[in-house]
């Protein structure tokens, strides 16, 4: 993973000022980091096919000789690995016929079967499913506590009881994610990491985005806790996840490592698909069909999950004015990223609101806040 190239970082640079425009973007987060629901922010917006604002604000930590964060500075965004690797990776094998997602998960993942008393259940689950996050899996297991390597904890995700028929409950599934990371690698023959890098990554330019940063790079990453109860260290530049953690900080669920520039040009890359237009770099990633396919909300009735993405809810951290056309998903940690379909916008927040514990759950206000301020300057109002 390298560091924000001199391209994104001269358009940052080059990019008028915008404080009057965002004024209350800048006033939400502000107050945000006063009310230490986080230390320190960078936050960007694309509009229209440009970004209009790349910026940050705060510290790394609390500690007034903390690193100040900066627009290019790169977080461990958590779960939002979710959609910019696992589902991207389903995504292009769906789109180039190598991916069914009708295909019943023990067919690629034998284990997830054999043995099992709840078998008939387990031949039901699909790769749709765990995109879906209707499987009937688990929403979250703690792994790590009784497992220390990468097989034994595949093995443990692959033994979970079904609790559910499949497609009947919706349940946010980090195991069901973690198998589904783990199928797509039976697909591609290469592990998801490598995939994403050479097939998603690096064809957009993502040059800021992937797994396991190295050394060096990791006291440049606001650090995401201190963690008195599994590591017992500070954690910074590795993944916050504890399961991911064991996985060696590669899984389907999380461990990414990206920063708002790089965020904003995979959601331009979604709005060029979907709106067809003319790709950046080559030929587009995404075609519309997919991307619709991938939008569409799943069973079971009510449920704000499409495939592998989230839409908004009746309280979503997208706020009031993000069309029900849009996707999205959050980060553990404090990010998050919302793609408007039909206005073509996309809003990216990075945090480490979970610093110096996971305590503080301020953010849940912050997000919807920071949208609402985010579209209503777009639309060239200043308060809220």
């Amino acid at each position: 993973m390298d560091a924000i190239g001199d391209e994104l970082r001269s358009s940052v640079a080059d990019m008028p000022d915008q404080t009057d425009r965002f004024a209350t973007v800048y006033k939400v987060l502000g107050n945000a980091i006063a009310s230490r629901a986080f230390p320190g922010c960078a936050f960007g917006v694309l509009a229209g096919g440009e970004v209009v604002l790349a910026d940050a604000l705060g510290r790394f930590t609390y500690e007034e000789d903390s690193f100040f964060v900066e627009p290019h500075t790169v977080f461990d965004v958590a779960s939002i690995t979710k959609v910019v690797s696992t589902t991207a990776v389903a995504m292009l094998l769906y789109q180039r016929g190598l991916l069914d997602l009708d295909t019943p998960l023990g067919e690629l993942l034998p284990g997830f079967v054999v043995g099992r008393d709840s078998g008939r259940l387990a031949r039901q689950v699909t790769i749709g499913h765990l995109l879906a996050h209707n499987s009937g899996l688990p929403g979250y297991v703690e792994f790590f506590r009784t497992v220390s390597t990468p097989a034994e904890l595949y093995r443990a995700c692959l033994e979970l009881p079904i609790e559910a028929a499949p497609g009947e409950r919706s349940e946010y599934s980090d195991p069901g994610f973690i198998l589904l990371g783990k199928a797509l690698e039976v697909l591609t023959h290469e592990d998801l990491a490598t995939w994403a890098r050479k097939q998603v990554f690096e064809p957009l330019g993502l040059t800021a985005t992937g797994f396991s940063p190295a050394a060096e790079q990791r006291p440049l990453i606001p650090p995401t806790e201190i963690d008195n109860q599994f590591r017992h260290r500070l954690i910074q530049g590795e993944v916050q996840d504890e399961n991911a953690f064991v996985l060696n900080g590669i899984a389907g669920h999380a461990g990414l490592f990206s920063n708002v520039a790089d965020l904003l040009r995979f959601a331009g890359e979604i709005l060029r698909g979907f709106n067809g237009g003319e790709p950046e770099r080559g030929t587009a990633l995404f075609t519309r069909d997919t991307i619709e396919s991938f939008a569409e909300r799943q069973r079971p009735e009510g449920s704000s999950r499409a495939l592998g993405w989230d839409t908004p809810s009746k309280e979503s951290s997208a706020g009031q004015y993000f069309s029900p056309h849009s996707i999205g998903h959050l980060g553990y940690s404090g990010c998050s990223l919302w793609i408007d379909l039909d206005a073509s916008v996309a809003a990216v927040l990075l945090t480490n609101r979970t610093w110096p514990d996971r305590q503080c759950q301020l953010i849940r206000e912050v997000r919807p806040s920071f949208h609402d301020a985010v579209r209503l300057a777009l639309s060239g109002q200043q308060a809220l």
